[in-house]
């Protein structure tokens, strides 16, 4: 303890010991220490001391610290000791490694020198970051390292979670692409980070926030997984939560870490617009009327958002995935919020200039954007178009120059694939249009191109120019611009103020600005290279400009000259006889040369701005002066440079050659022409017959579908009438008293009756057997009879004969009961018969017959109907001529004839069923006269009488039979 007394700042007598001996003696004691307690005092002490030795505990104590962390788990507090060592000598942070002592310079015994801590110099600081990088290239040689230290991130003991984040927050700064593809390839590495956001204790997710931010920078793969891990839903819920635009340093890293995410990752903005989250973005730019005293904070808020949305809508990323953003932010009404802002009072300069920066690229190349912005006023009376209010802050010399960039931006965006915007610029410059009350764009625009301010000439220029982009008509309205140039003098046109200005000799700025106007006016458009050529100075002044030799500041001047001529060769057609093509070739090669011609043409690309502008469509200029260039007009050069040279070194026979081919070109080209309207024509009417036939194909197989449902119901009805032809003849045959009954069975096809006919006769046999068996018990019965009355005459048997009677009297009751049962059956057969009979006689009914008669006519009238009926319609059929309605009609009186035959049918059906079911009970009740019969011969068994079998009986019975009837013979 007094080892430890003496490192924590206790006195002890005798020579100090210098820092690298103690920080030697507290490694050994953290490597042989047993004692959890004695080997976490080392850790605490190696802490202390990490700030003021950094290089020895780092060269020291390292390994032991990492060892710690591996062994160590169960105690919190040590790993947080090791956790804070590790940071202390890895981070570079100036402010974390001011030593908290008062003293500013502080002693260190390292290689015999002193270290300022408080105020090192630029080398102190340098050297400091190459020991933290050396620290952390030690640290992640294993990569086991980074793997424990995510490990670890999982422990919610804040003594060990929130040192652990600095931690890898510190070497990822350090080496950060290396921390980055370990932690990439470690197994749910990016998950466990992403639960920081989640945890409870804010200082826990904000530098978990710092801590995505590092490790985000610059690798899509992590970007992607992060975004993935749900991140856009969480940070949007931190945003809100803190307040939004309102809300503090949170908010804003946030946002830097939403950037980090969307930025170039196409990937990720799509996942960002598919989720919904544009729509979320609207409510942070909800500003009220009061927009006076902004904070700092607040203000670096609302810039970041704003460079949120440009990611978003960037002209760098895909047409597709900028366009489909667009329209989100219009439709969620974002667009209309920033709008708003552009409009309020109040805005700071910086947030104004960079809303509007953020409204050009949300409008830029989106029709419906681009509408919507032309349509917005400002709150003035009377209300003024923003586009007016935006131009009269760009040609505004008093106006921040960053400010007047942004206006041009907008103008810009707003033009771009805007035809219709670009008529409707051009049209306040044109007379007929012109408002005397009101200030509109085009007067602005010619207000700025010929003021006394350089910059407001460059920028009208360059957005006059943006008016006629890729517009040929455009270009031929805008020279019939007149202007008044002063009193009593006729008025000019502005090409040929232009090109007066341009003569003057005014600033170079001024000059680029018009030359730049002067070819993309005139490029493309032969009517406006006539009237400039017009002008019988302007070709002289530009061949003196060319062919002097100027510094280097007129160079570009030189070279837009050059380009300029080179515009009114290549797109010369030849109507000025003075200046046609060849004419001002041989002048270019007298007065300048074709090889310093083409030379003074290179000027243009060579130029040190010239790449810079190309870059990017924002006009971007660290000064005034050096905004020379328009990306648009980069374009413009980068396609004519080629051609124009090619043109200006062609002789006359090769310029009559090629003339003579693009005539027969075009030539050609009329014939091609020619035949592909004939061609069109053509296949547009064959695809007029092909839908003709298709539709005549899909009528015919309609009709045959018709048809064949047609032929089927009429063979059915054909069907019925044979099968109701044939019962009614075997009707008319029957006897007038069967009629009802017979008429009953009109609808049973021949199979059933056969078999009904099959059950009858069955029957029959079962009554004469059953007629049989009875005859036999009544014989029986008249046996026993006499057999009792000679019994009653003996004198033995009195009280016998006395039991015997009672029970005979007992048999004849349930012969009695026999014999009705019998009788009953025996009218239920002859009833049965009776029906049967209906069926097959064979006799002419008398009454009925004329009835009969008529329905045999009335049903072969409807036959022949629908016999005539479907040959009609196989005529219509052929013809293709047929009325599809009347088809309709006779279609529905058909079905309607076939729905009262089979309601006849079904009824038919019905009666048959009810039939089967009498003859089912005729059954039951002849089995159970079976069963009463044999119950009989069972009871006279018991009595001891001897019964015989059916068959003898049957002999019996037929021998009483021929006796009997011998009797009634005598």
């Amino acid at each position: 303890m007094q080892f430890f007394r003496g490192v924590m700042g206790g006195q002890i007598a005798g020579p100090q010991p210098s820092g690298a001996e103690t920080i030697q003696k507290l490694c050994d004691r953290v490597a042989s220490s047993t004692l959890l307690e004695d080997r976490r005092d080392a850790v605490r002490a190696l802490k202390s001391l990490s700030k003021k030795y950094r290089m020895e505990v780092g060269t020291q104590a390292m390994d032991h610290l990492i060892n710690i962390l591996q062994t160590d788990r169960s105690d919190s507090e040590i790993l947080g000791y090791a956790l804070d060592t590790l940071y202390n000598i890895i981070c570079n942070d100036e402010e974390e490694e001011q030593d908290e002592s008062e003293d500013a310079v502080t002693p260190l015994p390292v290689s015999g020198k002193r270290k300022n801590v408080s105020m090192p110099d630029e080398n102190a600081q340098k050297g400091a970051d190459d020991l933290g990088a050396q620290f952390t290239d030690k640290f992640i040689q294993d990569p086991e390292h980074i793997t424990l230290l995510l490990t670890l991130l999982e422990e919610f003991d804040f003594h060990v979670r929130w040192p652990g984040v600095k931690l890898l927050t510190a070497l990822l700064k350090n080496q950060g692409v290396q921390v980055q593809g370990i932690i990439l390839v470690s197994p749910m590495g990016v998950s466990r980070l992403m639960d920081l956001l989640a945890d409870s204790r804010e200082v826990i997710r904000n530098d978990g926030l710092l801590l995505l931010q590092q490790l985000t920078k610059g690798n899509a793969a992590i970007q992607k997984i992060v975004a993935f891990e749900n991140a856009f839903e969480r940070l949007l819920d931190i945003i809100t939560e803190e307040g939004s635009s309102d809300g503090g340093i949170v908010v804003e890293d946030c946002l830097l870490l939403l950037l980090n995410l969307l930025k170039n990752n196409s990937s990720n903005q799509n996942f960002f617009k598919e989720g919904s989250y544009i729509q979320r973005m609207k409510p942070w730019f909800e500003v009220g009327d009061d927009n006076s005293g902004w904070s700092a904070q607040k203000v670096t808020n609302l810039h970041l958002m704003l460079q949120l949305v440009r990611v978003m809508v960037s002209p760098v990323n895909s047409p597709g995935a900028s366009a489909s953003c667009q329209k989100s932010m219009y439709q969620c009404g974002l667009l209309q919020q920033l709008c708003t802002i552009l409009m309020a009072t109040g805005v700071p300069a910086d947030i104004l200039t960079e809303t509007i920066n953020t409204v050009s690229e949300v409008i830029r190349g989106s029709q419906v954007n681009q509408d919507y912005f032309a349509s917005v006023n400002a709150p003035s009376n009377p209300p003024r178009p923003a586009i007016v209010v935006l131009l009269m802050s760009m040609v505004n010399e008093r106006q921040p120059f960053v400010l007047r960039c942004a206006v041009l931006y907008c103008f810009q965006c707003f033009l771009y694939k805007n035809q219709k915007g670009q008529g409707e610029i051009v049209a306040t410059l044109l007379p007929s249009t012109i408002d005397a009350n009101s200030i509109s764009a085009g007067q602005l625009l010619c207000g700025g191109l010929f003021s006394a301010d350089s910059l407001s000439n460059w920028c009208a220029a360059v957005a006059l120019a943006h008016a006629l982009q890729d517009n040929l008509t455009q270009k031929e309205q805008l020279l019939r611009v007149q202007l008044a140039t002063s009193l009593g003098k006729p008025p000019v046109s502005l090409l040929q103020q232009c090109t007066n200005i341009l003569s003057q000799g005014s600033k170079v700025q001024t000059r680029v600005g018009l030359l730049m106007l002067l070819c993309t006016w005139i490029s493309n458009c032969p009517i406006a290279v006539t009237h400039f050529l017009h002008n019988q100075e302007n070709v002289p002044f530009l061949t003196a400009q060319i062919s002097e030799n100027l510094g280097e500041d007129e160079r570009l001047v030189q070279g837009l000259c050059a380009l300029l001529l080179g515009i009114c060769i290549y797109y010369n057609d030849n109507s000025l006889e003075n200046y046609t093509k060849e004419k001002l070739k041989q002048l270019i090669e007298k007065r300048i040369g074709k090889e310093n011609f083409v030379e003074k043409l290179g000027f243009i690309t060579k130029h040190e701005l010239y790449s810079r502008a190309a870059q990017k469509p924002q006009p971007v200029f660290p000064s005034p002066e050096q905004m020379l260039f328009d990306h648009e007009f980069t374009k413009l050069v980068k396609e004519l440079e080629g051609v124009i040279t090619k043109a200006v070194h062609k002789s006359t026979e090769e310029e009559k050659k090629e003339e003579e081919v693009k005539k027969t070109l075009e030539q050609h080209d009329n014939i091609v022409t020619q035949y592909k309207e004939l061609i069109r024509e053509q296949d547009a009417q064959i695809q007029e017959l092909k839908e003709q036939a298709a539709s005549m194909a899909s009528q015919n197989e309609q009709m045959q579908t018709t048809l064949t449902q047609q032929l089927s119901q009429i063979q059915q009805h054909k069907d019925q009438y044979n099968i109701l032809k044939l019962k009614l003849g075997k009707e008319n045959q029957s006897q007038p008293t069967s009629q009802g009954e017979g008429s009953q069975m009109n609808g049973l096809q021949t199979e059933e009756l056969s078999q009904l006919r099959e059950e009858l006769e069955e029957l029959r046999k079962q009554h004469s057997l059953l007629q049989t068996q009875l005859s036999d018990k009544v014989a029986l019965i008249s046996t026993l009879k006499s057999e009792a009355a000679q019994t009653a005459d003996g004198p033995a048997g009195g009280s016998d004969n006395t039991e015997l009677l009672q029970e005979l009297e007992a048999l004849r009751s349930q012969v009695q009961s026999q014999s009705t049962e019998i009788t009953q059956l025996k009218t239920e057969r002859q009833d049965l018969l009776r029906k049967a009979g209906a069926v097959s006689s064979d006799t002419v009914p008398t009454s009925d017959g004329s009835l009969d008669a008529a329905k045999m006519a009335e049903l072969e009238g409807r036959l022949a109907a629908q016999t005539s009926e479907t040959e009609r319609l196989e005529e219509e059929l052929k013809r293709l001529s047929g009325s599809r309605a009347e088809l309709e009609q006779q279609l529905a009186s058909s079905t309607s004839t076939v729905a009262i035959l089979q309601t006849e049918r079904s009824k038919l059906q019905t009666e048959v069923q009810e039939s089967k079911k009498e003859q089912d009970d005729l059954l039951m009740l002849l089995a159970d006269q079976d069963q009463k019969i044999h119950s009989l011969k069972q009871k006279l068994k018991d009595l001891g009488e001897t019964v015989e079998d059916e068959d003898d009986l049957d002999a019996r019975d037929q021998t009483d039979d021929d006796d009997e009837e011998d009797e009634d013979e005598d």
